[in-house]
């Protein structure tokens, strides 16, 4: 199973993250959104950000947790290279993430940047569960 494939689209970024699990899909979905902008392997793991969402479902979770990347990466002036997603559902059905992303500070020396996400898209977002699970997603370039 490939972890993400980017798909063809017009103006913005749409890509196609896939897990075993909904965890490993977020997580693979998280790395798709940072290999769209500057590359994986020049972003070493000096410091660790937490991040706790909650959403009445996956679908909104993961736009949340998108979004959350997008914004860490502005205010913190971060790049960020692993993802590691928890989720859990209460009672009531509701979502819970918790999750550690692991990155550095931005380093213009090393880190060059292909595309600049402005923002997640709703436009076809989406989660389906066939054998895998798939999240659909397009990114505001």
């Amino acid at each position: 199973m490939i972890p993400f494939e980017y798909l063809e689209h017009t103006a913005d970024i749409k890509f196609r993250a896939y897990g075993k699990t909904p965890e490993e899909m977020l997580s693979n979905a998280a790395a798709a959104l940072f290999k769209s902008m500057v590359e994986p392997t020049t972003i070493a793991i000096k410091e660790t950000w937490k991040v706790e969402l909650e959403a009445l479902d996956l679908e909104d979770l993961a736009y949340q947790w998108l979004s959350e990347i997008v914004f860490l990466f502005e205010t913190e002036s971060a790049v960020f290279s692993a993802f590691a997603v928890k989720l859990e559902q209460d009672a009531t059905e509701a979502w819970k993430l918790q999750a550690e992303i692991g990155g550095e500070r931005i380093d213009l020396q090393r880190h060059a940047f292909g595309n600049e996400v402005k923002a997640i898209t709703r436009h076809k977002f989406g989660i389906k569960k066939n054998d895998v699970w798939c999240i659909q997603v397009i990114l505001d370039v």
